[in-house]
């Protein structure tokens, strides 16, 4: 196991919290495993751990970036980790409201559709 790939989980670990992590390596097979290595070395090990940008820019330009591109869905999971980045909703909301700018309004509220639904769904278990 590389350095890399030990950073990166810790780094994943606490971006995207533990039990999070854990659903994610149960469900690992064989078949997977490579990608499984390659994000957790690369997303997590190289660019989520580099301290150049905080992790709360990180994560606006994470959702920004997800949103418009079309990967929607990524969203819910990237919203989830903003209660350990430190984006507030408000700040994800300037992310998107960029989006609709920049990339089309169209992707940018069906971002925000899944923002709303997942924000709920975090006050449901506070």
């Amino acid at each position: 196991m590389s350095e890399r790939f030990k950073s990166g989980m810790a780094t994943r670990r606490r971006i995207l919290g533990d039990a999070h992590v854990d659903r994610a390596e149960a469900a690992k097979t064989d078949f997977d495993a490579p990608f499984q290595g390659l994000i957790t070395e690369m997303a997590w090990g190289s660019l989520w751990s580099d301290d150049t940008i905080s992790a709360r820019d990180r994560s606006l330009l994470t959702l920004a970036l997800l949103a418009a591109t079309g990967n929607f869905e990524e969203i819910p999971m990237h919203i989830r980790a903003t209660a350990r980045t430190g984006a507030r909703p408000a700040d994800v909301m300037q992310a998107f409201m960029h989006v609709a700018v920049y990339a089309g309004v169209p992707r940018a509220n069906h971002a925000i559709a899944l923002a709303k639904k997942t924000y709920a769904e975090m006050e449901e278990k506070e």
